[in-house]
């Protein structure tokens, strides 16, 4: 999926949604880099902040208000902190915050979801695997995004022969397997020519098609080498040899949880950004911006918040919606000297050293964008 080469000086018009728990600190730690982006290049920028999730129950009685939702379908550039607040967990599912997260994805359109997982070279000590195992790891997860369990229907819990049974069900149209797959090749075109098909083909028809699919799509790319390798392994191959994968291409569930193991590669889940996009229309490309990392609640306020992955979601937006490869550069380069000064947000410190609060690390990496 290309980035947007837009007009430089067009009118940038973002919707931030901190979200709930940690998503307004590390949403705020974003929107103060995009700030300096904007001085230091003269953007011409329109941010709106809206509440969503838990923050939106408590004003409005539903987790995506109709006017917050009106709002990111004309904006179509939207840098989400994160959902999730306890005090909801028994709601019915279409009042729970997460469900504001499946229905932006659905109603803008935004089937493909890619995390990036890059091991900086001074955090290699911060991972819990071997040195030699993890150093110069660099992949991307593709994962489809609107499709699959988490929105295949017939879905459930219901009382039958006087017992619960819940129920949902694994759908894929070979048309959402195909663009998906297309995101992949044309990925891997720009790194290292390589893409893992993720399936379990040995077991579920759902998997079978997959792999069908991507077979068929692999024959327009015959610059890029194509495997295949069942979830299982894929789970055990990260652990045990990830410097064999480029580019990863999984469906909505597998790419979740997948993705998530792998962000031990990196040494935490608040290092990892992630770009959720559409197909282009017209003159912009539709993108959610938000790092891997949840809520946190049990952190919030307490200033050990990790903004990285969120500033770094940023770069992403500046990048596919904007078309500022220059800016998403500026900003992941800041990230990286902020990293090699040793400066440590509470999840990578350890026991190595005094960790940074969230206002620390926003400021050393505001400090490196001067320099």
């Amino acid at each position: 999926m290309k980035a947007f080469q837009g007009e430089r000086q067009m009118e940038i018009k973002i919707v931030a949604l901190p979200g709930d728990g940690i998503g307004p600190e590390v949403v705020g730690s974003a929107l103060q880099v995009l700030e300096a982006c904007r001085r230091r290049h003269g953007l011409r920028l329109e941010v709106q902040t809206l509440p969503v999730g838990g923050r939106a129950l408590d004003e409005y009685g539903e987790p995506l208000p109709d006017h917050v939702l009106e709002a990111c379908l004309e904006s179509g550039v939207i840098l989400l902190g994160a959902v999730g607040d306890p005090r909801f967990d028994e709601n019915p599912p279409e009042r729970r915050p997460e469900n504001a997260l499946l229905r932006l994805r659905r109603e803008l359109g935004l089937f493909a979801n890619l995390r990036p997982i890059r091991l900086s070279a001074a955090l290699t000590d911060a991972s819990p695997l071997k040195p030699e195992i993890v150093r110069g790891a660099d992949l991307l997860f593709v994962r489809e995004l609107t499709g699959g369990i988490y929105f295949g229907q017939p879905r459930g819990l219901e009382v039958r022969d006087s017992e619960r049974v819940a129920f949902n069900t694994e759908v894929y149209a070979e048309s959402e397997i195909r663009r998906i797959a297309r995101v992949a090749f044309e990925a891997a075109r720009l790194r290292r020519k390589r893409v893992h098909s993720v399936d379990k083909s040995n077991v579920l028809e759902s998997s079978q098609l997959w792999r069908a699919v991507v077979i068929e799509v692999a024959a327009g790319y015959p610059d890029i080498e194509l495997r295949h390798i069942l979830v299982d392994n894929c789970a055990m191959q990260l652990i045990a040899n990830p410097l064999q994968f480029d580019v990863l291409l999984t469906s909505n569930m597998f790419g979740d949880i997948l993705s998530d193991e792998a962000a031990m590669l990196t040494g935490s889940i608040g290092m990892l950004p992630s770009a959720s996009l559409g197909d282009s229309q017209g003159n912009r490309q539709p993108g959610l911006y938000e790092p891997v990392h949840g809520s946190a609640p049990d952190i919030a306020g307490t200033g050990k918040a990790n903004p990285l992955a969120t500033v770094q979601s940023l770069a992403l937006l500046l990048r596919f919606s904007l078309g500022r490869d220059d800016l998403a550069a500026e900003v992941e380069g800041a990230v990286e000297r902020v990293l090699q000064q040793g400066v440590r947000s509470a999840d990578l410190a350890g026991g190595g050293g005094p960790a940074a609060t969230t206002e620390e690390v926003t400021r050393a990496v505001l400090d490196a964008l001067e320099q």
